[in-house]
Parts: C-alpha cells; structure tokens; sequence
C-alpha cells in the first residue's frame, strides 16, 4: 500500500510541475506540439529513473560509508549532467527528427531541478530501493502526462481565436493555472 501512496501521490497529488512548479523551462518550451512532448517525456524519465538510481547506489555504497554526505549536491549534480549527455547522444544518434523538434531543451534536462530535485527527495525521504524506483519514475511518469496534456490543449489553442494579448505563453500560464487547479482535487486520493 505504501508503494501505491507513492505512486499516486507523485503522479497526481503532488506533480512536479503543478504543484512545485519545478521544470517549467521544457515544460513551456516543448509542449507546442504532441510529439515533442512524448520524446521530452520520455527523455525525462529515462533520465530521472537512470540517475536516480545512480546517485542513490553512489550515496549509499560510497558517500554514506566514507562519510561524504555533504558531498551528495555535487555529486548529484555531475551525475545528471553527465547522464544526460548520454542521453543527447542517444537521441542524436538514433531519432535525428526527435533531436532537432526537443533543440535546446534536451540539454536543459542537465539544469532542469526536478532531475536534482528527485535524486534529492529520495535521499531525503530515507526511501529504500524500491520505493526510490516507484517515486522515481512516477514523478517523472506525472510530469510527462501533464507535458503531454498540456501539448494537446496547446495545440487546440492554435486553431482558436485568442486575444491578441494572451497568445503564446501568456494562455499557456493561464492554462496551467487551470490545471493546477484541477489536479489539486486529486488531493483527497490517498
């Protein structure tokens, strides 16, 4: 049951973007179009599920006995960033199209605080192994369903008559307000 509360709560109750507004840089940038924000998401979790489970082995099986705890923000931070250079060469090299629609934000993942933020919850949490692999791939799992709904609304918006006043990231501000709004009345869930 206590996975499940861990699920729930970081898909829907507690989402990265709509309720601690962490990784709104690809967030607003990615979610012009669908497909965009399929690979973005699925780079995220890749990359979030990846080096969390790096940074929580490097924490516990050498920072912890050494005793570098303090260590962990650096550590943390060299790990991601070299995790997602991997990434970006991946992509490059096998979804040429996907590399060039994510741009700039596929290396942004380096400086997106969730990826940080992640690694840094399920040290701070004190979860084991496996509750670090649920929470680490649902947060990530949450922030790719709303990337991906808000691409569709995105997209709608497109096509619809807008105030001159409102288009692009204004409505799309508005947007996630409203989605905030309602994914907090997923807080009665668990």
């Amino acid at each position: 049951m206590n996975l499940f509360t861990i699920f729930i709560s970081a898909v829907l109750i507690n989402n990265i973007i709509l309720s601690k507004f962490l990784g709104m840089c690809p967030f607003l940038g990615v979610s012009k179009k669908s497909s965009s924000a399929i690979g973005m998401g699925g780079a995220v979790i890749f990359v979030i599920v990846g080096s969390s489970i790096i940074t929580y082995a490097l924490y516990h099986l050498v920072l912890v006995p050494l005793k570098l705890e303090y260590m962990d923000l650096i550590t943390f931070i060299l790990v991601i960033a070299s995790f997602v250079q991997f990434v970006e060469m991946f992509v490059k090299k096998y979804s040429p199209s996907l590399y060039k629609a994510l741009g700039i934000y596929l290396p942004l993942i380096t400086t997106n605080c969730a990826v940080l933020y992640v690694a840094q919850a399920n040290i701070s949490n004190g979860y084991d192994f496996v509750e670090m692999l649920v929470y680490s791939f649902a947060v990530p799992l949450g922030f790719s369903i709303v990337l991906y709904i808000m691409s569709c609304i995105r997209e709608r918006l497109e096509t619809s008559t807008t105030p001159v006043p409102f288009q692009g990231n204004p409505v799309a501000l508005v947007t996630a307000a409203l989605m905030a709004l309602a994914f907090s009345g997923f807080a009665g869930l668990v």
